[in-house]
């Protein structure tokens, strides 16, 4: 079972280490993180997926809540969130690949950022699932190097929502 947990807690140094020493003690596995400032400078958000049975979801999400530097922590599905991830790829290529570089592109909505001779770099910004097959469509040109965000997700706009 995956969760996904948007953590918001005071932004100051030290917290996502403290949030990482939890994980680590009690051999939870963090999937995915990303941290970054809110509306508020004097806060961020965490957004942390992690999986495991439901005993283990509910001590992650018990655990949270004792850290002094938590705010507040929401818990919620994949399927209640509406969830990103951005990943730039650079590809080394040559003229008998390019065309079809370009084809992937367009049809999985990425967008070529730079480009050398032979090389370019690719931007896209989509759910996990669509970057895991962007990667996989990619595996037969030569991929150069990866970067990664963790996944950035929000719970869906509810109709008691102000």
């Amino acid at each position: 079972m995956k969760k996904i947990y948007s953590v918001l807690v005071e932004n100051r140094s030290g917290v996502l280490c403290k949030v990482a020493g939890l994980f680590s003690r009690r051999c939870f596995n963090i999937d995915s993180l990303a941290v970054g400032e809110t509306d508020d400078p004097s806060t961020s958000c965490m957004t942390i997926v992690s999986s495991g049975d439901e005993r283990t979801i509910e001590q992650i999400e018990k655990q949270l809540n004792k850290k002094l530097d938590v705010i507040k922590v929401k818990t919620f599905d994949e399927s209640d969130s509406i969830s990103r991830e951005l990943m730039l790829i650079k590809v080394k290529y040559n003229k008998n690949n390019r065309r079809d570089i370009m084809e992937i592109c367009e049809i999985m909505k990425a967008d070529i950022v730079d480009m050398s001779k032979n090389m370019m770099i690719i931007q896209i910004c989509d759910v996990p699932e669509k970057i895991r097959l962007f990667i996989s469509m990619m595996q037969t040109i030569s991929i150069v190097e990866v970067a990664r965000t963790g996944t950035l997700a929000l719970p869906k706009c509810m109709e008691t929502d102000n």
